[in-house]
């Protein structure tokens, strides 16, 4: 989230940056700072009255010592007072941190000033693209018929022993699965990423921390007995790695990767369009994070761009890189690009990595800082992208790479499948 002293000190320039999300924040921005200074005159109180405690209990102490029992026993309801003063500050303290604290995570994060203004999708501007669209023969048919074909997946068993968008891999899909999974990760340890195994389900102060709490659109599966969250994606275990953690300026940047499932309940985002593997509940990711300093975040969200596109690449898929708008944004970020690959029967783009800078929004949350050389402490920039999640690209190869004999796999991924052809 935005500090309370990052509003303060840059109001005007945040208001600013924040109608490219097409809303008005300065009503909550106004308040914020209205409670941090009503916060800050109580924390100044409550430390005059404790000292003004001190102070007289020191002296009751040192009239007992030279005899004065009277006039220290005068002094003692100063001091109840003053502690009985001291408990109502606390609590008023305590109230105002808590209200300013919901009312920072009403504020999304200020967008970076290249992202586009718009409100939609539509709004989006491409910066670049690779490849050209497959030559594909007349009956050319969508993943999911080519699923039943082959017999690579089963809908109708997931759905019978889970429900609807949890699909049962199978055979040559489940091992094109596997492939790429370890293509993915093998591509991220040799640009330098530190592999990690975390676990799926994360506590609710993780969920704060990197931005999914509060569950504004109600999107994360929730283990109620327990009051722990299925991650919808590793960057959220990987993010919360260094909760809490003070670095060295010499350990940036951090780079993390990991596989993982995920798990979205995608509440209301279902028709005609999301058929196959086009959106699911359960779903399998290798995502990249890294944890940078501030200098060189945006240097390095390039290099992260840069590493997706050669993975697209490597998977002979006819990609393009979008900037989104600030109305098609997701809440914690300064700026994002989306990949999308281009599915050749189904004639439409699908997006298949988003790849962001949340410059401090995330860090302040999780409160992960590092040491600078003068030995003042700093908060990171976190960064992170899908590289890559796995059902529209398998829906992307199936499809572009479709021929009368069978589905041919791009010769980076034979060494992982260990076939080049997948058969009836």
């Amino acid at each position: 989230m935005l500090s309370a002293q990052h509003l303060r000190d840059n109001r005007d320039t945040i208001v600013a940056a924040l109608t490219k999300r097409n809303k008005d924040f300065s009503e909550q921005i106004d308040r914020v700072i209205a409670l941090d200074e009503t916060r800050r005159k109580t924390q100044n109180e409550l430390d005059n009255n404790l000292a003004e405690a001190n102070k007289l209990s020191k002296e009751i102490g040192d009239l007992f010592k030279s005899g004065k029992k009277d006039e220290a026993e005068a002094a003692k309801p100063k001091v109840a007072a003053l502690k009985e003063a001291a408990k109502a500050l606390e609590t008023a303290l305590q109230e105002t941190e808590e209200a300013q604290k919901q009312l920072l995570y009403t504020i999304p994060n200020a967008p970076h000033a290249s992202v586009p203004q718009g409100k939609t999708a539509d709004d989006n501007v491409e910066v670049f693209s690779w490849g050209s669209q497959p030559t594909l023969s007349e009956g050319k048919k969508p993943h999911w018929e080519l699923i039943e074909e082959y017999d690579l997946i089963d809908f109708e068993l997931g759905t019978k022993i889970t429900g609807a968008g949890f699909p049962v891999y199978k055979g040559q899909g489940a091992r094109l699965q596997r492939a790429l999974i370890n293509f993915f990760l093998d591509e991220a340890t040799k640009a330098g990423y530190r592999e990690f195994q975390p676990p799926l389900l994360v506590n609710e102060a993780s969920g704060f921390g990197t931005g999914q709490l509060p569950d504004k659109e109600g999107q994360m599966y929730h283990v109620g007995v327990d009051d722990l969250y299925l991650i919808p994606t590793a960057e959220v275990p990987l993010t919360n790695l260094y909760r809490d953690v003070i670095l060295k300026e010499d350990q940036l940047p951090v780079k993390m990767t990991g596989y993982t499932p995920c798990f979205r309940r995608e509440a209301g985002s279902w028709g005609a369009h999301v058929r196959g593997l086009n959106r699911l509940h359960q779903f399998d990711k290798v995502e990249i994070v890294q944890l940078v300093h501030p200098d060189q975040s945006y240097r390095i969200l390039d290099e992260m761009i840069e590493h997706v596109k050669g993975i697209l690449q490597k998977l002979e898929l006819h990609f393009r890189v979008i900037r989104l708008c600030g109305g098609d944004m997701g809440f914690t970020s300064a700026l994002t690009y989306d990949f999308e690959a281009w599915s050749g029967a189904q004639e439409r783009w699908l997006e298949v990595s988003s790849t962001s800078n949340f410059e401090t929004f995330q860090a302040n949350r999780l409160k992960c800082r590092f040491k600078n050389s003068d030995g003042k402490t700093q908060l990171v920039h976190t960064l992170n992208g899908s590289a890559l999640a796995l059902p529209r690209i398998v829906a992307s190869l199936l499809e572009n790479n479709q021929t009368a004999e069978g589905i041919r796999i791009p010769a980076a991924l034979v060494p992982y499948t260990g076939f080049d052809m997948i058969r009836k």
